[in-house]
Formats: C-alpha cells, structure tokens, sequence
C-alpha cells in the first residue's frame, strides 16, 4: 500500500459524546481519502469511546494504550503515523470540510514551513455560541528575533491540538515529549517543531473547538485540583522549553521572551491557591498586563493603577477571590466606560450564527 500524505492523528480519552463528530469531520474532508490516513489514540478511555471507534474499522486505525495524558499519546501516536504530514485532531473538536486541503496546499508551495496553524471557531456547548477567532494577517514566523517569539506566544491559540498540521520528519525531532505534560503537549510539540524549521499562519478558520465541562485546560467554574494541574503543568513546560529551545540554538533573550508568560501565569495560579507575598502579587499582576496589553486610556490606566494598589493591600488570595467577584458583578460593565486596553495579540473575534455547519453531525 502507498503511503498516504497525511495522518489525522486523534487523541482522546472518554469523549464518547463527541468522538464520532470528530472521526466523521475527518473522513468527510475534499481532500482524497486514497491520501489520508486516520489514526485514533484512545489514552485509556473507560467509557464506550473505543466502541465507537471501531464502528469505522478498516477506514480509521486504533492505538489503544493505558491512561497517561497528552504527552504519551503523542508519544505512542506520533511514530505509528505514516503520513508524511501529520494534522492533529482532539477527539472533542471537528473540522470544517475543507480543513486538510487547505492546509496541505499550503505546504506543498512552501517546502521551508515545517508547521502550519490557522483560525478557528469556538463553539460554546451550553449557550450553543460560536465565535470565529483569527489572526489579523497571514504569517510565516521563525524564531530569530524576540518580537518573533512573543508573536508566536500570542498566536499560540492557533497552533494548539485541533489546529496544528506538521510534517512528520520535523515533529519527530520534537519527541519524546515530556510525559509529565499531561496537558499542553501540544504547545510543547508546537514550539519545538517552530525551533526546528518554520511556522506558517493561514487566517482562514478551519476547526470548530468546542468548549465544554470537560476541557482539561479551561476552567469554567472554580475547581482547585484542575487549577492545581494547570499550575504544575505550567512549571514543567516552562522548564522543559527553556532546555530543549536552548538545545536548538535558540538565543536565550528570545527563549525568555517565550516562557516569561508561562512563569506567570503559574505564579499568579500559585498565589491564588497557596498565597504567598504581597508583593508577588503586584509583580504577577503588572507582568501579566504588560504581556497582554500595550496601551490604554489615561481613565483606564488609573484604574489599572487602583487594581495594583489593591494587590499591594490584600493578601494574595483575597486580592483573587475579590477579582473573581468582580468578574462577575455589573461593575465590570461599568469599568468598560473608561475605555478598553488594546491587546498585544493581533487576533480578531467575530461572532457567527450558534448553529454549527450540517456537516458536522455524527453519521451512524
């Protein structure tokens, strides 16, 4: 049998609510199916997600492997796939129709772009919302510069699981991944497939990523033990991407322009748990509007001064469990009158009809 052209690798672990989307999603695309390969891996699923899966046997291979997490699924998936390009796939999200022969267009022109990411919508299972999130423009990107790195930092959303496409010679460099990742892998594979070659960012939205109670890494309502693995997760990546991004010839002023918004975002995850001093906190808050902001009225940057004021006044975890309130309450409405900061990420939200294309239901 040729080799096909690309491998959809599916991760997934009990989404037998929404694997079959996935699978049906992958199968329906307008590239060949002659060149297209689709390999599950079901990290150890307990409820009928591998029954589900086989239903598309021979069409869709199934790697099943004891319970370990994002890393060792790629692990065990990443050298079983025999496409020359590998597009991943979460088993809870989908793709538009026309996901692959974009993507594998784009790479065929451009032999120097080892990875490619691209816009996505967000599809809210409660409220049944959809939004489309793009970059502002089409991008090549390599790690050569710091403004580069922080750019990619800020794109990151568009090259996570669902929406990231590499060409298998590059990501196997990537491996193994750190196993400890449990979640985030994919950012790990994402960055270091960026230090081995070139990424490319294509505008277009290709993946419906869906968010619901059960997103490892989006935390909805408070849950201190899923907060608590974000937190220590954060600390591995950021450890494990300043050695292998300095093993790649990475200048280190732009490995720390990559990894100073991990560093903070779980330090500000450890104060909010564990507390600590006040002074961390105001170092945390500062930090983390410095990354995501440039500017912002002279009303706004008042009250942007209050609320570092406050970090300095309450202990850690009051100070955060008196921003959650106000997350909530009708004063963030009216803090919006002072004008809203605009944000370093160049990436654009447009809201789209709720309903997601016919293409997407599950086909028996």
């Amino acid at each position: 049998m040729l080799k096909p052209a690309v491998t959809v690798l599916i991760d997934t672990y009990n989404q037998e609510r929404f694997i079959e989307e996935a699978i049906v999603s992958a199968r329906e695309q307008d590239f060949p199916r002659g060149d297209t390969e689709i390999l599950v891996v079901d990290d150890g699923s307990t409820d009928r997600t591998p029954e589900i899966v086989r239903k598309f046997r021979p069409h869709v291979r199934l790697l099943q492997k004891p319970n370990g997490g994002q890393a060792s699924a790629f692990n065990a998936g990443i050298p079983e796939a025999r496409g020359e390009v590998i597009a991943f796939l979460d088993g809870d999200d989908w793709w538009a129709k026309q996901k692959l022969s974009v993507v594998m267009g784009y790479l065929e022109g451009r032999p120097h772009i080892g990875i490619v990411g691209h816009g996505i919508y967000e599809f809210d299972s409660d409220t049944r919302n959809k939004t489309a999130t793009i970059p502002q423009c089409p991008r090549e990107i390599v790690f050569d510069t710091i403004s580069n790195g922080k750019f990619f930092r800020q794109m990151m959303c568009f090259f996570g699981t669902s929406r990231v496409t590499i060409r298998r010679n590059v990501v196997s460099r990537v491996l193994p991944v750190p196993e400890q990742l449990v979640i985030e892998a994919d950012e790990f594979m994402s960055f270091m497939s960026t230090a081995y070659s070139a990424a490319g960012l294509i505008q277009q939205p290709l993946t419906f990523y869906r968010l619901h109670a059960g997103n490892l890494f989006q935390v909805r309502e408070k849950d201190q033990a899923k907060q608590r693995r974000i937190q220590k997760v954060l600390v591995v990546l950021a450890e494990e991407l300043r050695s292998r991004l300095g093993s790649a010839d990475i200048a280190p002023e732009i490995i720390d322009a990559i990894i100073e918004p991990l560093d903070v975002g779980s330090k500000r995850l450890r104060l909010m748990l564990d507390g600590g001093a006040r002074w961390e906190t105001f170092q945390a808050e500062r930090a983390e509007f410095q990354i995501a902001y440039k500017k912002g009225s002279p009303a706004y940057w008042l009250f942007k001064g209050f609320v570092l004021a406050c970090a300095l006044a309450f202990p850690p975890r009051a100070f955060y469990r008196l921003r959650e309130w106000y997350s909530r309450s009708s004063w963030r409405r009216i803090r919006s009158l002072l004008g809203e900061p605009i944000p370093n990420a160049e990436i654009r939200n447009l809201s789209v009809p709720a309903e997601p294309d016919s293409q997407n239901k599950a086909a028996g």
